[in-house]
């Protein structure tokens, strides 16, 4: 398994990861058996980096990574999250929070619900714009001390809390979604931050909640209960429009030899050593897949010809529907 490393003089881990998120909740139908069986396959294959977050279900990702990795811890680095707060009772309320009790006792909770003694990398998920962030890297950093958490990470921050952020505690890691379809990171500053501060860069859905495999062919392939029903990226004109940029990465794809989730993972691999793709699968088929990535080398010429084809401005619609835009890069 190729390695990079998460930060400056940071932790090595695989230089893919494992999403864990749609194994729980957002992408339809659950299988605990299957998920639980990709993951420990994952871990076979070499893959340490597995992330999940608190709010993933809400409450019983973590549950399912824990049982999953039950007598494997060594081979693990698990990050996770907190900082969405979700109703059990009414998983569609949203708040985010950032105060310092919260964020003690959400990782006290994960610790359980993981069934692990330390997080190795604990996210902030959101920034609360109601909370300075150096009070809660504050209490962040205090996890730290207590050997509950290793490292620290942000995500979805802005370029500036980034730095706040970095004046109180170290930072690993910014997580953030980076893909063909969404460059935000390199548009609004908080690629280059990482990249001044020394930290690394984790880019979630980076196979474009899964457009990006050529596997999604209209709306209706998706459950009834798949967010992706609702987001304006895969809504009527755009993802027409959406359908027909994917339709050329697969025929670049087949021009190189290999599949297009395959393609668009080394795209963003392609985009620097400091950066750690953790695309998400409940499916082992779709993980080896997805390893497969780690084979394909793009040259200058083959990079150049998917930017042609598929550059950032070229998407249609936000990647979040307003009150999850308001959401990110703060």
């Amino acid at each position: 398994m190729q390695t990079r490393t998460l930060g400056k003089n940071g932790p090595g881990v695989s230089a893919l990861g494992l999403g864990c998120m749609g194994m729980s909740d957002f992408y339809g139908q659950r299988d605990d058996a299957e998920s639980i069986a990709t993951i420990q396959h994952a871990l076979d294959r070499g893959v340490s980096l597995l992330d999940t977050a608190d709010m993933y279900g809400p409450f019983t990702n973590e549950e399912l990574v824990g049982k999953a990795i039950k007598g494997r811890r060594h081979q693990v680095f698990l990050a996770t999250k907190f900082g969405i707060v979700r109703d059990a009772s009414d998983p569609a309320k949203r708040a985010i929070s950032g105060r310092p009790d919260y964020v003690r006792a959400s990782c006290d909770h994960s610790l359980k619900r993981l069934g692990v003694e330390h997080i190795d990398l604990y996210y902030q998920h959101r920034v609360d714009p109601d909370v300075p962030i150096e009070e809660t890297v504050g209490a962040m950093a205090e996890l730290v001390a207590a050997g509950k958490v290793r490292y620290l990470g942000l995500s979805e921050a802005s370029a500036h809390n980034i730095e706040r952020a970095s004046k109180v505690h170290a930072i690993a890691a910014l997580q953030s979604e980076l893909s063909l379809w969404t460059r935000d990171p390199e548009e609004n500053g908080s690629l280059a931050m990482c990249r001044k501060l020394g930290i690394a860069l984790v880019a979630y859905s980076p196979l474009g909640r899964g457009f990006l495999t050529g596997a999604i062919s209209k709306p209706e392939d998706f459950d009834e209960d798949d967010f992706r029903r609702t987001n304006p990226r895969f809504q009527g004109e755009n993802f027409a429009r959406n359908l027909q940029l994917v339709k050329q990465v697969e025929e670049l794809a087949a021009e190189k030899g290999c599949s297009p989730a395959q393609l668009a993972l080394a795209w963003v691999l392609a985009q620097g050593e400091d950066i750690v793709p953790i695309p998400g699968t409940k499916r082992r088929s779709r993980l080896d897949e997805n390893l497969g990535a780690l084979d394909v080398r793009l040259s200058k010429q083959e990079l150049d010809s998917i930017e042609r084809i598929f550059p950032a401005e070229a998407v249609a619609g936000e990647r979040y529907a307003p009150a999850g835009m308001a959401h990110v890069n703060r």
